[in-house]
């Protein structure tokens, strides 16, 4: 068989990022269980047969989605946590809130909607949610208030608690683009703002006396 052309090459090293694309898609739009590999493969442009050479059933599917578009982001979060010598207050502000808008503006955002609607139903996609994304991101933010806490410059929390009170608005306002959004007429709120005042708020209760910082500009 002669070597593949440099074009085709190329078409078959951007496969598997195309048939991620295109299982996000399909997955969001119709919900797992709905879902067929032959929506996905029609979506993707190629025949069944070559998405089974990359991924052998659709659970594998969505659990490289999972991994492609959340856990690796996550990863690099806890990159960031580890080099930054900084205060608390400015990890949150220059790495976690950044990270929040790109995932609102990306359609890998509806991957909550998919999880929270349907993962009951698959218990080791769930178990595998568990591991590559809660664990993980509960580590990285609990790690960013822990340290936080050390160094005097918050207040003494709960830190389970405070992890959760900065997550769960923001996995709303992904399930509310991915929900009720696209019914609305008009959108309901700047989600770029929204999450840097989220951030702010949360850091208005957090800060100890003498350490507040001035709010990042809206």
């Amino acid at each position: 068989m002669s070597p593949l052309t440099p074009a085709r090459q190329r078409r078959k090293e951007a496969r598997p990022q195309e048939l991620l694309d295109a299982a996000l898609q399909v997955f969001v739009e119709k919900g797992f269980a709905a879902a067929r590999t032959d929506d996905v493969a029609h979506r993707a442009g190629v025949a069944k047969g070559t998405l089974y050479l990359y991924f052998a059933s659709k659970e594998e599917l969505l659990e490289a989605v999972i991994r492609h578009y959340i856990a690796s982001e996550i990863a690099a979060g806890q990159e960031a946590l580890v080099a930054h010598a900084g205060p608390s207050a400015a990890l949150l502000r220059e790495v976690v809130v950044p990270w929040w808008q790109r995932l609102v503006d990306s359609p890998a955002s509806g991957v909550f909607k998919l999880v929270i609607t349907e993962v009951r139903n698959f218990p080791e996609i769930a178990a595998f949610y568990t591991r590559e994304v809660i664990e993980p991101g509960e580590r990285v933010l609990a790690g960013i208030v822990q340290r936080g806490i050390d160094s005097g410059e918050f207040r003494p929390v709960d830190v389970h608690h405070t992890v959760y009170s900065l997550l769960f608005p923001l996995v709303m306002l992904c399930l509310h683009k991915h929900s009720l959004g696209p019914c609305m007429d008009r959108p309901m709120l700047d989600p770029h703002r929204f999450i840097r005042d989220h951030v702010e708020l949360l850091l208005a209760g957090l800060l100890s006396p003498g350490h507040g910082a001035a709010a990042t500009p809206a």
